[in-house]
């Protein structure tokens, strides 16, 4: 989520080649981490694996991670499909309407295949009715006939299926991670030929074989070295990365002038404060856990190292008391709120382990040396032991979905409290998801987003800060001000009905006014539009693609990022469809001063609805192009197209 606020595809693509090579130089040769499910609700436990709350930039940045990891590896984009909810994923029945999924929950997993993913991982969650790693229509109809996939298609871990004769039959290729219910229970299925045929296995072996000869025969022909894991480049291209996704969400004056960037010169005692503030902290301890990094820098790390001439104050106490004596001696006052893998991330308790659904997809052991190690695991899951799936596995009293998007009360405390004797306060927010920030934000002159930052992260916050880089990271989603202006979310459902509305669009067709809009972002500079032109000449009827350019100039006194995006209002729509929709964008760097032509290219898929049975139509008559600096802004740069023009 961090690298989606980036909005910067052209880094995530040199993202995808260093883990690519990473991954290749430690013998692998398949790397199952272009996640882009849609997070309907900011209370998922596994947000921060994902990019945004938006089809166009959950597409553009999976189809760069693809690009990039497929240099060495296969590319495979997950969870296909629906896959939004953590803690009941393996018994949640997602429901979707055919135009829901085309037009809301699909068009990212269509971009990542038409980018040439080689693989394609199901989710864990029932969709319609059907468990996804057996859904044919998902599959074989949407997958294969509609978006001519050619690679393989794979389960999620341990228990991405119920049936292995309905998967092989359904299309799902290849059981993940080992031989597990198919060992068992395809053979006897195969003789009678009544679910699977051994046609079905000739077509998975193809499938596979021939996207292993593609793989080999088109990845990078030299082989890296060991030297390059955590290598000098790939830390600084952490670092860069890490800086651009910070977002800036208020910069008030205090005493006359905005409290970001810092001046080194106008203080010499800082306070650095919370339990966060020197923990490492890179995020969840399940499928993205990062396994023994060799070096973490943490947000009190990287300031110090950055301001080696002022005297630093570390209160890690998890205490109002404790937060309002360091910060009133100090000047400046840095605190760090936010959550960690106890709070959000990838959930497996004992009561999943001991499912007796869940564990009839074992094979039997084979021995009583297998016997005995079932026992064991089954013995610790019944104790509520944690770590019970071995070393590094998700623990069984850590992550899962939020139950509150807040934070927590004694955390709000701390911040008013330490405002309230140390004016020049700046709060920096590690999370992965929206956060509601109402009731402590007026305390926050100096309000940041700095996410799970990775090894660099207390050096990038720091190069923030300080304003060595500019404030340029923008939300890959809206933040509401209350939970009445978010779907209805039950982390324990077995049931769930998914309809276009959730996030910034919801809150447009209610008519809600976001605290931070899908886009938003503040500057150290400031910009100014100019010139806006649509070049209908350049649309592509493949990839449905037409490119706006513009002019954009740095007014300001220091080098700052724009980003430009194009959101589009369909006229003449009905309730039934969103109002705005984003389209494209586009990052442009400025000197002091520099004036630039940007050109973005723009899709016109997110103003098409779907037909059922009949395919995409367009839903208005025109569209009202919008070129600005997040959803709504005023400031935009507009022209009415008719529909005409762009088919």
């Amino acid at each position: 989520m961090a690298r989606g606020a980036t909005w910067d595809v052209g880094l995530e693509e040199r993202i995808g080649h260093a883990i690519g090579l990473e991954g290749r130089a430690l013998d692998a040769n398949f790397f199952g981490g272009v996640c882009i499910n849609l997070p309907r609700h900011p209370a998922w436990g596994r947000v921060q694996e994902t990019y945004s709350e938006d089809p166009i930039l959950l597409g553009a940045f999976g189809a760069a991670l693809t690009r990039g990891v497929q240099h060495n590896m296969v590319a495979c984009g997950k969870h296909y499909a629906l896959n939004s909810m953590e803690n009941a994923r393996f018994k949640v029945d997602v429901t979707a309407s055919e135009e829901v999924l085309q037009e809301v929950y699909l068009p990212h997993f269509r971009k990542v295949v038409e980018e040439g993913a080689m693989a394609i991982m199901s989710a864990y969650n029932s969709v319609n009715g059907e468990w996804a790693g057996q859904n044919e229509t998902l599959f074989e109809e949407v997958l294969r006939k509609q978006w001519g996939f050619k690679g393989v298609t794979v389960s999620d871990f341990i228990w991405g299926l119920r049936s292995g004769p309905l998967s092989l039959k359904a299309g799902l290729d290849i059981e993940e991670p080992f031989a597990q219910a198919r060992v068992g229970q395809l053979p006897p299925a195969l003789e009678t030929g009544d679910v699977a045929t051994w046609d079905h296995v000739d077509r998975a072996a193809r499938r596979i074989l021939a996207t292993q000869i593609r793989h080999y025969a088109t990845r990078d022909t030299d082989e890296p070295s060991k030297s390059v894991v955590f290598s000098k480049e790939h830390r600084a291209l952490s670092h860069e990365a890490a800086a651009k996704s910070m977002v800036l969400l208020q910069n008030e004056h205090v005493a006359g002038k905005p409290i970001l960037p810092l001046d080194p010169s106008s203080f010499s005692h800082v306070a650095v404060i919370g339990r966060l503030a020197n923990a490492i902290n890179t995020g969840d301890g399940g499928s993205s856990s990062v396994k023994d990094c060799p070096e973490v820098t943490t947000a009190y790390a990287g300031i110090k190292a950055a301001l080696p001439s002022a005297s630093i104050k570390l209160e890690e106490q998890d205490s109002v008391d404790a937060a309002r004596a360091a910060a009133k001696v100090a000047e400046v006052s840095i605190i760090v709120v936010g959550y960690t893998a106890e709070d959000e991330g990838e959930f497996i308790d004992a009561s999943i382990i001991t499912d007796p659904v869940l564990l009839a997809l074992y094979p039997e052991p084979d021995t009583p040396e297998a016997a005995e190690a079932k026992k064991a695991v089954l013995g610790k899951a019944s104790s509520g032991a944690s770590n019970i799936l071995g070393s590094g596995a998700v623990d069984s009293k850590a992550g899962g979905d939020r139950s509150s998007i807040r934070l927590r009360p004694l955390d709000a405390e701390i911040i008013r409290a330490v405002h309230s004797v140390c004016p020049r306060t700046i709060v920096c927010v590690v999370t992965a998801g929206a956060v509601i920030m109402e009731d402590w934000r007026a305390s926050a002159p100096g309000l940041l987003l700095s996410w799970y930052s990775g090894s660099e992260g207390g050096h990038a916050l720091a190069d923030v800060l300080l304003g060595k880089v500019d404030a340029s990271g923008r939300l890959p989603y809206s933040i509401p001000t209350t939970e009445e202006h978010l779907p209805y979310f039950d982390m324990e459902a077995t049931k769930i009905t998914y309809d276009k509305w959730h996030g910034q669009r919801l809150l447009d067709q209610k008519g809600w006014k976001a605290a931070f809009p899908l886009g938003f972002g503040l500057s150290y500079t400031s910009f100014e539009l100019a010139g806006l032109e649509v070049d209908l000449n350049s649309k592509s009827a493949i990839q449905e693609e037409f490119t706006l350019s513009l002019s954009v100039t740095n007014t300001g006194s220091r080098a700052g990022r724009y980003i430009a995006q194009v959101y589009g209002q369909p006229q003449g729509v009905g309730d039934d469809f969103p109002s705005r929709v984003l389209l494209g964008f586009a990052t442009v760097d400025l000197e002091a001063g520099e004036k630039k032509k940007v050109d973005v290219t723009a899709s016109t898929r997110p103003l098409k609805r779907w037909k059922n049975g009949t395919g995409f139509e367009w839903a208005g008559k025109s569209v009202v192009l919008e070129i600005g600096g997040y959803s709504g802004d005023e400031a935009a740069l507009t022209q009415e197209v008719q529909r005409e023009r762009l088919t």
